[in-house]
């Protein structure tokens, strides 16, 4: 498929700034109503907008712990922090944990964003929350039931937080084809855990196993970029650019323009 989006990273190689929102209701760390959540939500991408980043991943990373799927509330929630957002013209993508697939694509086709981040594409894993088995088939028929073939489908082809054990005989690259051949229209290649980098080894191996555009989805920071600049379309950011470089923390003005400096460095 070809959307604006995918353009960006064949073009553009944007910084894509996460939006973890608030816990949503009925998890256990949910203290605000939904209005606030979506208030928060908004502050946020300004924030990315003021800093000259026009491409957020909107996540519901606070409700941990996670379990797998997510809640009527959960997207309705979402859906309207999701629109909020590109409300203020940012691109913007859709992530719901634990592998809420489905949930999250309704939420982008609904809000009118622009690609989903997939966990569990392509082959079974073991999760911190459990079994995940491939969605690649049945989620690719759910878009083309609603209708949102424009929403460009982006998946972990090593899902962090997980053990890849039952899979160690299926080697990154070839988990990368498989993920193409499963007609994915981005890949994206992560550390172990939120926050960690990824091996600049696999940025490399996936680089040169399929045409698809990659991005590098945990880890990134001013220090390192340039060691996958080479290698990768787009740099999906979020701890290193919070207080203190905590997942958790508020959004720090003075780490993003940090790191939107060092990528324009970078720039052609």
């Amino acid at each position: 498929m070809s959307s604006p989006f995918l353009e960006s990273l064949r073009t553009g190689k944007p910084l894509i700034g996460m939006i973890h929102l608030a816990a949503l209701p009925g998890t256990p760390r949910a203290r605000l109503a939904p209005a606030a959540i979506v208030e928060r939500a908004v502050r946020e991408a300004e924030i990315y907008r003021a800093a000259g980043i026009g491409t957020v991943l909107v996540e519901n990373m606070h409700d941990v712990p996670y379990r797998k799927g997510v809640g009527p509330e959960a997207v309705a929630v979402a859906a309207l922090a999701v629109a909020a957002v590109r409300r203020l013209g940012l691109t913007c993508g859709v992530q719901l944990l634990a592998g809420a697939n489905r949930e999250a694509l309704a939420v982008a086709h609904a809000a009118g964003a622009a690609f989903v981040r997939v966990e569990g594409f392509a082959y079974g894993q073991i999760a911190d929350e459990g079994y995940f088995d491939a969605c690649a088939g049945d989620l690719l028929r759910y878009r083309r039931e609603i209708g949102a073939e424009a929403v460009a489908v982006c998946p972990d082809i090593k899902k962090k937080h997980a053990s890849h054990a039952i899979t160690a005989d299926v080697d990154l690259a070839e988990t990368a084809r498989t993920a193409a051949f499963f007609l994915a229209d981005a890949l994206i290649v992560t550390g172990s855990a939120t926050g960690v980098p990824a091996a600049v080894a696999d940025a490399r191996a996936v680089r040169a196993a399929t045409p698809l555009p990659v991005l590098i989805g945990s880890g990134i920071t001013a220090e390192n970029l340039a060691d996958y600049w080479p290698y990768a379309d787009g740099f999906i950011v979020g701890s290193s650019v919070k207080e203190d470089g905590h997942w958790a923390n508020p959004l720090s003005p003075a780490r993003v323009a940090a790191l939107v400096a060092e990528k324009r460095k970078y720039e052609v």
